[in-house]
């Protein structure tokens, strides 16, 4: 009885908890309208990533080279122009003002994507026009945690708030790709873009009308990061390539599952469907979980964590015989994603803090580049194995991925580090 009582206890506290600081969130100056647009801009990548494949290939007849090349071209252009923009508005220039241009270049590309079939000319779109418009998550990002420091805020509370608004990214993932496949159905990719237009329209509305500048707590005009040099301290680098590798995995994971479940294991799409129905009900209060954690044990020991649960996950699937033995496992994807997507923002920002937005835009990009990586290399290997043993390459980059953070992926504290 006594158990019980107790049991009971801790569960009040933790759910008095979790609401006090949810209506901590809301308390926070302009936050409401951060999360909206966050939602916003991560339902518009959530509508065109999961059909990009069917966009490219059979609406534009791409062959497959041209659309791998295609691609890569897109990811080129978010990583050279976005890191070049986050260095910009970490010094002198307006973060509000590069939100509205990144969102206006977001229309123009998604506008070209509706009308434009020229394979040569939808390169260019993708990579100076999406190039721009890649800037405006890691910005929104970095506006966000300006606006923390600005605020009353505790700092511990930092993470948990932060990973509140990575969820409502997550929030529109579960929506996103049910969705455009209507719209699909009903409009065409020339409806989708229109509609992912004018997603980005209300978001300059808002952004407009509602959001300021906060003040940067350093003048950083004329000094700017030595990237490279920051980039080669051995735990940043460590911590690179260990994003780097995570995220290369989950994206062959992503392209092999359907493969695995209907050629493989014999399931039906409907397996798929479930598998892939199951992270979203479990990334949201999961978030919440490790964003209380997050106040209260090291977000490094947590990032870690995440990575174990990765690797666990891969190896687990490796080993299924059915379809139904994938939807427990798919927990732990959840749990991954929680920790990983969610905290490893935080984690980026207090590498660098006094520029949020180079920090943000650098781990974005190790994830975009892995992301692209992904793509190509789930082609290569799932030509040369059957598709069971192709998450033998996931277990294999998780594995180093763990490997490299556990050994190298944290600050030596006894060297003194030089400022830049």
């Amino acid at each position: 009885m006594k158990r019980l009582d107790r049991m009971i206890h801790v569960q009040a506290k933790l759910i008095s908890s979790i609401k006090n600081r949810t209506s901590l969130v809301w308390k926070i100056p302009t936050f409401p309208i951060l999360l909206m647009l966050n939602f916003m801009f991560g339902l518009a990548t959530s509508l065109f990533i999961p059909f990009s494949s069917i966009f490219g290939l059979d609406e534009v007849g791409m062959s497959n080279v041209a659309y791998g090349i295609f691609m890569t071209i897109m990811a080129i252009g978010g990583v050279v122009i976005s890191t070049y923009i986050g260095k910009l508005s970490d010094r002198n220039v307006s973060r509000k003002l590069i939100l509205i241009v990144s969102s206006v270049a977001a229309i123009a590309g998604y506008l070209g994507f509706a009308y434009v079939r020229d394979y040569y000319i939808l390169c260019f779109i993708g990579f100076f026009l999406l190039g721009i418009a890649s800037a405006t998550m890691p910005q929104l990002w970095a506006h966000a945690r300006e606006v923390l420091e600005q605020s009353d805020v505790p700092k511990k509370e930092v993470p948990y708030v932060m990973n509140v608004f990575r969820m409502f990214t997550a929030l529109a993932w579960t929506v996103g790709p049910a969705f455009a496949g209507w719209i699909l159905v009903v409009m065409d990719f020339e409806g989708l873009f229109m509609l992912v237009s004018l997603g980005f329209l209300l978001c300059i509305f808002a952004i407009f009308v509602f959001l300021k500048d906060e003040p940067k707590k350093v003048d950083m005009t004329g000094k700017q990061v030595m990237l490279g040099k920051f980039m080669l301290r051995p735990h940043i680098f460590a911590n690179i390539i260990a994003m780097f590798l995570l995220h290369a995995a989950t994206t062959i994971n992503m392209q092999n599952i359907p493969q695995f479940v209907t050629k493989t294991l014999g399931g039906t799409e409907a397996h798929v469907g479930v598998i892939f129905s199951v992270p979203p009900v479990f990334e949201v209060p999961l978030m919440i979980m490790f964003g209380i954690m997050a106040t209260r044990w090291d977000l490094g020991k947590l990032i870690k964590l995440g990575f174990f649960f990765s690797f666990a996950y891969f190896f687990l699937i490796w080993n299924v015989t059915e379809p139904w033995q994938i939807y427990p496992l798919q927990i732990l994807s959840a749990a991954n994603v929680a920790i990983t997507a969610g905290l490893a923002v935080t984690y980026f920002q207090n590498f660098l803090p006094k520029e949020p937005g180079t920090a943000t835009t650098l781990y974005m990009n190790a994830q975009k580049i892995g992301s692209t990586l992904g793509f190509l290399l789930f082609g290569y290997f799932s030509s040369l194995f059957d598709y069971q043993n192709v998450f033998t390459i996931c277990i294999l980059f998780t594995g180093i991925g763990f490997f490299v953070l556990l050994f190298f992926g944290q600050e030596r504290k006894h060297k003194k580090v030089a400022e830049f």
